[in-house]
């Protein structure tokens, strides 16, 4: 068993029975490793992100949270390429993309032999200028987009003039490599498009903003605009 087969296997064992922990003497057992292997793998998956924890005391060991970490994805390697090219062209400039290096790693990880091989070439075939983003307005966006906060922000228009608004965000529009923030500006009691690289500064206000239909908010200002087709199996 390779070393990243016996990370995904601990982490199968721990999530079979989560939330109970299960020692290492346990794990050890059934990985046929020692327990220093097995504490030395934990600290590891512990290190890249993964939602593992040690209980103390009686019937202490190690756990997994079920919430916060999904089954194993098996990519075919034509799969694994299209994602990890994606993820390449999205780091830094699109929202949430702070969670891509971490899943860029476990699609490695996953790669073996001739898709591996084909993996290393891509890399050495992608470039990317340094994106304009600030991961601060970025992290402050996706906050209030996910907790559906009010969100205070300083913005640029394309006539180079600052302004100070209150938004109540709605979604996220992709349009000609550009991400824009869609949401009910309070100042011009309209809906209004924010593109992320010219907001200044963000932070949410913490409070509670009210649902609006990113489709009502949208109107005719993006004709055409549909749910891209790679997220249709996550529609409710």
């Amino acid at each position: 068993m390779t070393r990243t087969d016996r990370l995904y296997a601990l982490m199968e064992e721990l999530r079979a029975v989560a939330p109970r922990p299960v020692t290492v003497p346990v794990l050890a057992r059934r990985l046929e490793v020692s327990e220093r292997t097995v504490q030395r793998d934990l600290k590891a998956l512990a290190e890249t992100g993964a939602p593992v924890y040690s209980a103390t005391g009686r019937g202490g060991g190690w756990s997994v949270d079920p919430a916060m970490t999904l089954p194993p994805i098996g990519f075919t390697p034509g799969e694994a390429l299209a994602v990890a090219a994606a993820l390449a062209a999205a780091e830094g400039s699109a929202p949430f993309a702070d969670g891509i290096r971490g899943a860029m790693r476990k699609i490695a990880a996953s790669l073996s032999g001739q898709a591996l091989v084909e993996a290393h070439e891509l890399a050495a075939q992608i470039v990317a200028l340094p994106s304009r983003l600030d991961p601060t307005v970025r992290g402050a966006v996706e906050w209030a987009l996910t907790r559906r906060e009010v969100l205070s922000l300083s913005y640029l228009d394309a006539g180079g003039r600052t302004s100070e608004r209150e938004v109540e965000p709605a979604g996220l529009l992709a349009a000609e490599g550009r991400w824009y923030l869609v949401a009910w500006c309070r100042l011009r009691r309209a809906p209004r498009g924010f593109r992320l690289d010219r907001i200044r500064a963000a932070a949410p206000t913490g409070q509670a903003a009210p649902r609006r239909e990113l489709a009502d908010l949208l109107g005719s200002a993006a004709t055409g605009a549909v749910t891209p087709a790679v997220l249709d199996s996550l529609a409710p």
